[in-house]
């Protein structure tokens, strides 16, 4: 008869207890921290299939902008005569794409990632912050790409920069905690109310007109300035001709505005979706 050894003892074994959250818990930063590699995988999986088996693959990123340019200024540009604060149109107006271009992007997918990614949600734990955190990143790729094209646009205008330019990637970073802020209010709610994925085109169309991409700031009236800079991306775009075309547009009345906007809208967002993160899984 084999004798059976004793099992070894259940509280001398490591063990991971998952609480079920109550009420508005804190940001859990150092959840996110630990998943860093999940983080790390979500985001290349994202940059990795972004293109895959279509044709035209990474160019894409080029042609969308600059057909929007063309048509810009066509009509906006050519027909309607509009200002250009100084600037050649067609840079004008692909210079204000780009970030918008990338901000939409995000705001898509990250409103779209936990419906997206349900199969995970219910079967892993894992901070469920991670993904519309990782949906912000690969737009960030389409936006590089684009960006050589500015480059070959400005030599080609004979537009110079400056040292203002190293600021440019501060403004970038206001685009992003928007992104991620506006994000974070629409993964959460899109997991009760799934005709938020109708709403938020409608809502990418309505902030491409309410921003300065086809027209200059200048043209706002000065008593309209302040509330101008509630939409942070109208800043961003201002600060990103600023930085790298070196224009006269530094948004010195809008950025304080826009940056209490940016950080009231992303924290308000991150608590909203941590309490509602303890039910992601039973609805979604």
């Amino acid at each position: 008869m084999v004798a059976c050894q004793p099992m070894e003892k259940t509280k001398d074994l490591p063990q991971t207890i998952i609480e079920r959250s109550h009420g508005l818990r804190g940001i859990d930063l150092r959840g996110i921290w630990e998943y860093r590699d999940l983080l790390l995988f979500l985001t290349w999986r994202d940059i990795s299939a972004r293109y895959k088996q279509t044709i035209l693959g990474s160019s894409w990123a080029i042609l969308q902008p600059l057909a929007s340019m063309v048509i810009f200024s066509i009509f906006f540009g050519g027909l309607a005569n509009i200002e250009s604060d100084g600037l050649p149109y067609p840079i004008f107006s692909y210079a204000g794409l780009l970030p918008w271009m990338y901000f939409a992007g995000a705001v898509t997918a990250s409103s779209q990632s936990l419906v997206s990614e349900k199969g995970l949600i219910t079967k892993v734990y894992f901070p469920r912050l991670v993904v519309p955190l990782s949906s912000i990143f690969p737009p960030a790729v389409d936006f590089l790409i684009a960006f050589i094209v500015l480059i070959g646009m400005m030599i080609y205008y004979g537009i110079g920069t400056g040292l203002q330019a190293l600021l440019l990637p501060l403004f970038l970073l206001l685009a992003m905690g928007f992104a991620l802020g506006i994000g974070l209010w629409l993964s959460a709610l899109n997991v009760l109310y799934r005709d938020i994925r109708i709403l938020v085109p409608f809502m990418v169309q309505f902030g491409l007109y309410v921003s300065p991409i086809v027209y200059p700031s200048s043209l706002v009236p000065e008593q309209w300035r302040l509330a101008y800079g509630l939409n942070p991306m109208a800043t961003v775009i201002e600060g990103f001709r600023w930085a790298l075309l070196n224009t006269d547009t530094f948004p010195s009345d809008t950025l304080v505005v826009s940056i209490i906007t940016t950080l009231l809208i992303l924290i308000g967002g991150a608590y909203y979706f941590r309490w509602m993160e303890k039910s992601f899984a039973d609805i979604v």
